[in-house]
């Protein structure tokens, strides 16, 4: 059995972290390495490893990360002015092998890969 990542230990609540938001599906955290001022990680509770992973029976799911993306745009009242990032694969810059979203806004230098 492959070790639990980041991600499932926070879900799991096995390490401790400040939920912004979580249903069934997701949970909402601030991210430990900010690259906006707001910058936040949608994490779906099914431990896909990337998004290239999800298949046609996670279409609801993936569906809903979007929906709940839009909630926190409008939360945070950003929701005119905010980047949405999914990094898929080490190459593209991906360090935890569980997919989330970055959700980004403000005015800092976005330092997203190339």
């Amino acid at each position: 059995m492959a070790s639990k990542t980041i991600f499932q230990k926070i879900i799991e609540k096995e390490i401790p972290s400040e939920f912004i938001y979580e249903d069934d599906l997701c949970i909402v955290i601030n991210d430990i390495n900010p690259q906006a001022p707001l910058h936040l990680l949608i994490i779906p509770k099914k431990p896909l490893s990337k998004l290239s992973d999800a298949q046609e029976k996670d279409l609801n799911l993936l569906g809903h990360l979007m929906l709940v993306a839009g909630n926190m745009s409008r939360k945070f009242n950003v929701e005119d002015a905010f980047n949405i990032v999914i990094n898929n694969g080490e190459k593209a810059g991906q360090t935890v092998f569980h997919l989330h979203i970055h959700l980004l806004a403000g005015n800092k230098k976005l330092n997203l890969p190339k």
